[in-house]
């Protein structure tokens, strides 16, 4: 993540700036810092984007999958009543069917389940990552005006 790299840049700014004798301060070059502030707001857009690209993906995901989970029903309900005719075949092709049935649900089920906890978790990551960068930037605001709280 380029917000990331930003922030370390600023953190070896900060590390190798001249201290402020008998006191945590150091003295720092402005114009530096702020040009990587300027770069972060122009990167953070895009990373909000890939979250929203992200979450889009996991829709995409699971209309896919409700949309197999019908295919496969319907090819389903084709074979019963194709197979209704006869009465031996009848009992098979139900048999056959609610195996097919279950196995259909069971797998969107998987696919559904599986595509939101795959979703979740890369917004859970963003999120984290921007909540990280958020209290860094604020951190080092908070050090550049002299707040000690």
């Amino acid at each position: 993540m380029d917000v990331l790299k930003l922030v370390d840049e600023i953190e070896d700014v900060l590390e190798n700036a001249s201290s402020m004798p008998f006191s945590n301060k150091v003295m720092v070059d402005a114009d530096e810092l702020f040009e990587i502030i300027r770069e972060i707001r122009i990167k953070l857009p895009d990373e909000i984007k890939q979250a929203s690209w992200i979450k889009g993906e996991r829709q995409r995901i699971l209309a896919e999958a409700q949309k197999d989970a019908d295919t496969i029903l319907n090819e389903a309900e084709l074979k019963l009543e194709e197979l209704v005719d006869e009465n031996e075949i009848t009992k098979k092709a139900n048999e056959i069917a609610e195996e097919i049935i279950a196995k259909a649900k069971n797998n969107a089920k998987e696919i559904r389940l599986g595509s939101l906890q795959y979703a979740d978790n890369i917004l859970l990551e963003a999120q984290e990552s921007l909540k990280k960068t958020i209290e860094l930037i604020n951190s080092n605001r908070r050090e550049l005006r002299g707040d000690n709280n």
